[in-house]
């Protein structure tokens, strides 16, 4: 899959783009995404469908859907549309990668 391809699937395999990174401001009881020249805060639902579906040690996004599905008690199908939507915009706006 590549930047053009519209959605993210639950097949791909995420990490953060080159020069991004996940940061805690403990002094504002924050975490973010960092890159060059721009910060995504994100709230507590952001960070853990990052932490659950992006990076090497996951296998792929269904794995982080499962985990949140699982974690959080909620509806499978709703879990999945939600984070296949945040995926997608995280990597529209240039903060993950496939």
């Amino acid at each position: 899959m590549n930047a053009l391809t519209p959605h993210i699937g639950e097949t791909d395999r995420l990490r953060l783009a080159p020069g991004v990174m996940l940061r805690n401001d403990r002094r504002r009881g924050e975490w973010m995404l960092m890159a060059p020249e721009r910060l995504l805060v994100l709230d507590e639902m952001a960070l853990a469908v990052v932490r659950a579906c992006v990076g090497a040690e996951v296998a792929d996004v269904a794995a982080g859907i499962d985990r949140l599905t699982a974690e959080y008690d909620a509806p499978r199908p709703e879990v999945a549309a939600d984070v296949l939507e945040m995926l997608t915009d995280l990597r529209n706006k240039g903060y993950v990668v496939t």
